[in-house]
């Protein structure tokens, strides 16, 4: 993860309104879901790809443009699924040029303070074997995967505490705690590649020896699916419960497929499709829509990955009614320049970044992969909502309304990243209890937090709780709630 996706700061409030002017139109509609999917490939492309081996992390000129961490590796990752579903040799050119700008690891880190955080070179190990795959096996990309593998396997700064076999997020010594599985997953995942790439046996027996230590720490059993931190305090580990992210599950479900078809082990294959299935059932609106609750730097790509997965090589009907679904839902969010943003049953947003854009571009390539004839259904029905009640600037806060969908956009100000609003829908909190939070790479005052449909209208309660006492009070956030009519 980025530092500058961590870094607390005051989001500026701006009118919801602004969201809803009428340069926020549409994109031209797609007629199929092949024509949507070029369609995602030249978003990909003219908007995000600076050139010279970077994304930019946002739709706009101005924004950063770097080869790194999971805003643009999860670009990488998309451009990787259009070439396997299509096998464009145009794509070879750019994943050359982002290899050359790949960063270099070379020596294992003993202690802060440290080039990279521990998850940022797992993130790039599974790009650059991306890389690799699309250039016909490059011993470069491979050689660079495996010294951002050990990179993070050998310092001595990520090692330790109560669950030794994972990593810690920060170089220690260090006040945070906190261990993640976006580290480990993609751990996996760039050892799964590495291995099916060179047949090296160590690189399998390091992703099953992570693959069970990820299910003793992150995995919430109840639910089939894995919570993406643990604390670590040295004597125990606790999980941070119910902060389900699309980027580690969807990884996890892809590893335990690759482990699956490497090792016959069947278990792996259950394992996998009972977290997919509970993330079809459990993290979706009343439309059965997906609904990412993280902050907007959770990437949705890998989740997409794992289920095309499902789809394209399992024949699973669900995994294929997921991503079809999705899509179709998605083109109704995505904004005239052809960006999406993060909640695809959601208003377009005129800025967004690339953490919250690449999972609609990846619906719309595997999609147009599965159904490429079908006819993604459009819905303009967020230009007829409107705005209820006054702007939200207290917790708790509870808005009723009777419409078949409710957005609430601005800022959540005071807290930045130190706080999480919860939800509650009709009276029953979300499944993934993330709820709201403001990440710092969220566009100023113009991010959508939260947005829920139903099949139809009717009478809805939305209650926003404070996570903690300090929260309770004003200008604590500043929200705008715009409802579907009747």
């Amino acid at each position: 993860m980025g530092r500058v996706a961590r870094r607390g700061a005051y989001a500026l409030a701006l009118a919801f309104f602004l969201l809803f002017v009428p340069r926020v139109a549409h994109a031209a509609p797609a007629a199929t879901y092949s024509e949507a999917a070029a369609q995602a490939h030249s978003t990909l492309m003219q908007v995000f790809y600076a050139g010279n081996g970077s994304w930019r992390d946002c739709n706009t000129l101005g924004c950063r443009a770097r080869d790194s961490d999971w805003g643009a590796d999860s670009a990488t990752y998309s451009l990787y699924l259009r070439w396997t579903t299509t096998h464009d040799p145009s794509i070879a050119f750019t994943m050359a040029q982002l290899l050359s700008n790949g960063p270099q690891y070379v020596d294992p880190c003993d202690g802060a303070p440290c080039p990279a955080w521990s998850d940022t070179p797992a993130w790039d190990a599974v790009a650059f074997m991306r890389e690799a795959q699309v250039l016909g096996g490059d011993p470069r990309a491979i050689a660079k995967a495996k010294a951002a593998l050990r990179y993070v396997e050998q310092s001595r700064a990520f090692q330790g505490g109560a669950c030794t076999g994972v990593p810690f997020q920060l170089p220690q010594p260090n006040q945070s705690e906190v261990k993640t599985l976006e580290s480990d997953a993609n751990l996996i995942k760039a050892d799964l590649l590495v291995y099916g790439a060179t047949h090296e046996r160590a690189y399998l027996n390091d992703a099953l020896m992570r693959y069970g230590d990820d299910r003793t720490w992150f995995l919430d059993r109840d639910a089939d699916l894995y919570t993406v931190h643990v604390i670590d305090d040295g004597l125990t580990c606790r999980q941070v419960p119910d902060r389900f992210f699309a980027s580690v599950n969807g990884d996890m479900i892809w590893n335990g497929l690759r482990l699956w078809r490497y090792t016959g082990e069947q278990h792996f294959f259950e394992e996998a499709l009972a977290t997919a299935q509970s993330v079809e059932q459990n993290l979706a609106d009343a439309r059965g829509i997906f609904v990412d609750l993280q902050g907007e730097n959770d990437v949705v790509e890998p989740l997409v990955e794992a289920m095309y997965d499902l789809a394209s090589q399992e024949d699973i009907d669900f995994a294929r009614g997921w991503v079809v679904r999705n899509a179709s839902a998605a083109i109704s969010a995505r904004a005239a320049d052809g960006t999406f943003p993060r909640l695809f049953d959601g208003p377009p947003q005129n800025t967004v970044s690339i953490w919250e854009s690449n999972g609609g571009i990846a619906l719309e390539m595997a999609a147009g992969a599965l159904e490429p004839q079908g006819v993604p259904h459009r819905s303009d029905a967020w230009n007829s909502g409107s705005n209820v009640g006054q702007t939200i600037t207290k917790l708790p806060a509870t808005i009723v309304f009777n419409g078949g969908g409710i957005a609430l956009s601005g800022t959540i100000s005071k807290l930045c990243t130190s706080g999480h609003v919860r939800v509650f829908i009709d009276g029953v909190e979300t499944f993934d209890r993330t709820g709201l939070w403001q990440n710092h790479s969220m566009p100023d005052g113009d991010s959508v937090f939260f947005a829920w449909r139903w099949p139809s209208p009717g009478l809805h309660v939305i209650q926003l709780q404070p996570a903690n006492d300090t929260q309770i009070g004003v200008d604590v956030v500043h929200l705008d709630a715009m409802v579907l009519g009747r």
